[in-house]
């Protein structure tokens, strides 16, 4: 290929043929084809962008632009799915770029025990998001209907201090039922990360996103995990829990070390 070119890390995993099977079925960014690297039983899997946009530069200005950061997380996710479906992968974080494939040999080799001690814990799990969302227009919708009135300034105050109630209501029950996912689930799983709660443009459906916890369960606890929480929230008018997963372990994965990205 024409240069000069950055090396995109998707993943890594242990040495074998899983992850070589993947880069030969799939593509990465912009179609380019999928490599492997591999170094002290450990494999990256990999795939050649422009260094001119994915440099530091290059890449503020991806990651600003939502199309093209939509593009980017699209295809890292799919090649991340496939990989975790066919072994226990760190998944690496969106534009992981280093200067060349021998950077990403060192990074591997740097890291190898830290990243063969993650992959032994992360042996036969997957992530699976909570979301715990306040709503106090349902909340406000599932109320019984205020009395007709005049219209009169006593109407109109009691009707505000209702829905003020109602609002507090609303967020006091999801904080409550945010609590008692952690206390629910807490049996099930091996660990659990908080995120930042979502907002504007990543915050999906109605309501406020008041909770928002990642947690790593035995893949063969899933649908125990989802039945612990179903009808959680039916007598709490103004909550909403989503449920997202499974997925390839995310929050459980570090990224590599600073010094030779990119």
């Amino acid at each position: 290929m024409n240069g000069p070119w950055h090396s995109y890390v998707y993943a890594v995993g242990r040495a074998g043929g899983a992850l070589d099977a993947v880069a030969a079925e799939l593509t990465g960014l912009r179609g380019a084809p999928l490599r492997t690297v591999a170094v002290d039983g450990l494999t990256a899997l990999v795939s050649s962008v422009p260094a001119d946009d994915f440099g530091t530069d290059g890449l503020t200005e991806r990651m600003a632009d939502l199309t093209e950061l939509e593009a980017l997380a699209r295809t890292h996710h799919e090649v991340v799915e496939v990989a975790h479906a066919r072994t226990t992968v760190l998944p690496m974080r969106l534009a992981t770029v280093y200067l060349d494939d021998a950077r990403v040999s060192a990074m591997l080799s740097e890291r190898a025990p830290e990243f063969g001690e993650l992959l032994t814990c992360l042996d036969g799990h997957a992530e699976l998001g909570v979301k715990v969302y306040a709503d106090p227009v349902r909340a406000q919708a599932e109320a019984a209907p205020a009395a007709p009135s005049a219209g009169s300034g006593r109407a109109y105050l009691r009707r505000r201090r209702d829905q003020r109630r109602l609002r507090d209501d609303a967020y006091r029950a999801a904080g409550a039922v945010a609590g008692a996912v952690r206390d629910t689930v807490a049996p099930l799983t091996r660990g659990v990360v908080a995120h930042r709660p979502q907002q504007g443009e990543l915050a999906a459906g109605p309501g406020e996103n008041i909770a928002n916890e990642a947690y790593l369960v035995p893949r063969t606890r899933v649908r125990e995990f989802h039945q612990a929480l179903a009808g959680l929230t039916e007598s709490d008018a103004g909550v909403r829990v989503e449920i997202t997963g499974p997925w390839a372990p995310y929050s459980f994965a570090t990224r590599p070390a600073e010094g030779g990205a990119a």
